[in-house]
C-alpha cells in the first residue's frame, strides 16, 4: 500500500513542481506512532524556500483532496530534503560528483558496509569514492547494485 500510494503521490506532484521549475526528490509515506506522515522532499538547484513549500503544499492537497487515494487521515509535509539530502537516482549521484557521500551497502564490501568519502566517480554501474582512512586516501570502487542507501554527509574541517 504505502509504495502504492508514493507512486501516486509523485504522479500528482511531479506536473506541480515542473510547472514551478522545482525538483522531486523523494516520496515518503509511512506509519509514526498512531499517525501516518506523508511527506514530500523537493529542491532546486540554489535551494527551496518556505513559500515554495507551501505553494507545493497547498497545489497538492488539493489534488489529493480530489482523488481521494490515501483512506486514513495523514498529516501533509512538503520540505527541503536538508543538507544531507538522499541520492536516489542516477541523476542525484552524478550531480553530487566532488562533494561528501555516505554510503550504506547491502553486503559487506572488504569486511565494511558504511563508506563515507568524496564521490569521485560514478558511470553507472561504480559508485568511487575517495575516503580517507587514518591520514591516509583510499579509493573504493563499490558497485552502484549494492548500494542500498546513499546522501550527501556534511563535514566539519
Amino acid at each position: 500500500m504505502s509504495k502504492k500510494v508514493t507512486q501516486t503521490v509523485e504522479d500528482l506532484v511531479i506536473p506541480i513542481l515542473e510547472e514551478l521549475g522545482l525538483e522531486l526528490v523523494d516520496v515518503e509515506y509511512s506509519k509514526e506512532g498512531k499517525n501516518w506522515f506523508l511527506r514530500v522532499f523537493i529542491d532546486k538547484e540554489k535551494g527551496i524556500d518556505i513559500e515554495e513549500c507551501g505553494i507545493v503544499s497547498e497545489k497538492l492537497s488539493e489534488k489529493l483532496d480530489e482523488i481521494d487515494p490515501i483512506p486514513y487521515n495523514y498529516f501533509l509535509e512538503v520540505s527541503s530534503p536538508g543538507a544531507e539530502r538522499p541520492l536516489k537516482k542516477e541523476a542525484d549521484f552524478l550531480k553530487a560528483l566532488g562533494k561528501q557521500v555516505h554510503l550504506k551497502t547491502y553486503e559487506p564490501i572488504d569486511g565494511e558496509k558504511v563508506f563515507e568519502g568524496e564521490l569521485t566517480s560514478f558511470d553507472g554501474s561504480t559508485v568511487t569514492i575517495t575516503a580517507t582512512i587514518k591520514t591516509r586516501k583510499k579509493v573504493l570502487e563499490i558497485p552502484y547494485e549494492k548500494v542500498a542507501s546513499a546522501r550527501l554527509a556534511v563535514t566539519f574541517n
